[in-house]
């Protein structure tokens, strides 16, 4: 009578194992990468969403505002993590918003318009 079993033995599954473990290895700082650009990504579009309230509030009111009328507003709201400070006035706006969550590269991103503090070209968001 012979024993003929089918399946792997353990040298191989171990060598599968040890391949994957490479693999993974190679793969999960290329993920971390995409995950921070992805972040900054969002921090890009909440300035730019900051930026269209600000232009709306000064379209109904005359003047530019703070972020917390701005919510109040129910004008903007934020990606998870962000945290942002907007100053407005009579005849501009700065904004500055930071995520400290990304572990690698600009945490955080601005704009100016009008007679903001200079981040960086007038009405263009810069990521430093």
């Amino acid at each position: 009578m012979s024993r003929d079993r089918g399946g792997f033995t353990f040298v191989e599954l171990l060598v599968v194992v040890a391949i994957i473990g490479i693999l993974a290895s190679i793969a999960l700082p290329k993920y971390s990468g995409t995950r921070d650009k992805a972040k900054v990504a969002a921090l890009r579009t909440d300035v730019r969403n900051a930026e269209t309230a600000e232009e709306t509030y000064y379209a109904d009111n005359g003047s530019y505002t703070s972020f917390a009328q701005l919510q109040a507003d129910g004008l903007l709201t934020l990606s998870p993590g962000t945290t942002m400070v907007v100053a407005g006035s009579a005849v501009g706006y700065n904004v500055r918003a930071t995520n400290s969550t990304i572990e690698a590269g600009t945490n955080s991103c601005g704009v100016q318009v009008g007679a903001g503090a200079p981040v960086a070209v007038d009405g263009v968001i810069g990521c430093p």
